[in-house]
């Protein structure tokens, strides 16, 4: 079968959309971030769209083009590094990710913003870079 292209587009999309709101976050410094509720809210639901964005995507490639169904979120990024078209590093950073989503979502009430900036600071291209590779597969 042949990948939805308006799919992966409005998905990537939404991802770099992220990342642009994410932008001025970023270039806070972490104490100020900690103590900024209104910045705290705006990464965590963008870090939320674009990892769901990424997971998206993630299943679609490996149901249409892979013939793969994952059974967990992370264990999506696996089979598309074993099958070449993320590099290993990548599918590390994102399964994280994914694991990470899953706190966002379920227990809400246990998120260390600590991490959340070292998220946004340190990992957040890790989307732009899976994004980047999915519209190359056009």
């Amino acid at each position: 079968m042949i990948l939805n292209q308006e799919l992966i587009l409005t998905r990537c999309q939404e991802i770099e959309d992220s990342l642009e709101r994410i932008k001025r976050i970023r270039e806070m410094t972490k104490e100020e971030f900690l103590k900024d509720k209104d910045a705290q809210d705006i990464a965590c639901y963008r870090l939320l769209i674009g990892i769901e964005s990424a997971l998206n995507l993630c299943y679609h490639i490996s149901a249409k083009y892979l013939k793969k169904v994952p059974e967990e979120y992370a264990e999506c990024f696996i089979i598309l590094s074993d099958a070449g078209i993320i590099p290993e590093s990548l599918s590390e950073n994102l399964q994280k990710m994914a694991r990470f989503r899953n706190l966002l979502v379920h227990m809400y009430w246990k998120i260390d913003y600590g991490t959340v900036y070292d998220i946004i600071r340190y990992n957040i291209e890790d989307l732009h870079k899976f994004s980047s590779l999915v519209v190359s597969l056009l």
